[in-house]
């Protein structure tokens, strides 16, 4: 039962992570590349793209 409680909640996530990634003002090329990134690594793609993604990248600047 946790399992599936815990995968809910990384599909969440990801989601919530492709929908920002696509409404997003970055390069059509970078969308793509952090989408996949997030498809293909579930966990780490949704971790690496809250601290370093194309919003995460306008916080440190």
């Amino acid at each position: 039962m946790e399992y599936g409680i815990f995968g809910l909640l990384v599909l969440v996530a990801d989601i919530y992570a492709i929908i920002s990634i696509i409404s997003s003002r970055a390069s059509v090329g970078a969308k793509v590349i952090w989408t996949l990134l997030v498809l293909l690594l579930p966990i780490l793609g949704f971790v690496i793209w809250f601290f370093v993604g194309p919003r995460g990248s306008a916080k440190i600047a």
